[in-house]
């Protein structure tokens, strides 16, 4: 194999501060910045900051607004509907 083909793979603390919410895993992105946050077994490591996660997103908490299309398409099929015929 080549050497230095794969990217690193390290431990990182996705965070995703509109809910205080944060996981540890394992990724090959990098950090921006060197911003470090102690985890819950005292060692420290690199933070990636998350704009939406499974804990903010409205699909997962349950507050996802439903659309209605039904009026859309009958409003779309009304419109259009001499060109059908």
């Amino acid at each position: 194999m080549k050497a230095d083909l794969h990217p690193e793979y390290n431990e990182v603390i996705f965070f995703d501060a509109s809910v205080d919410f944060k996981f540890l895993t394992r990724s090959t992105l990098k950090a921006k910045g060197a911003e470090t946050m102690k985890w819950t077994d005292g060692k420290e490591y690199p933070v990636v900051r998350l704009d939406v996660s499974s804990e903010s997103h409205p699909f997962y908490t349950g507050k996802q607004k439903i659309v209605d299309t039904a009026g859309r398409i009958e409003k779309f099929r009304n419109k259009y509907a001499m060109y059908s015929k």
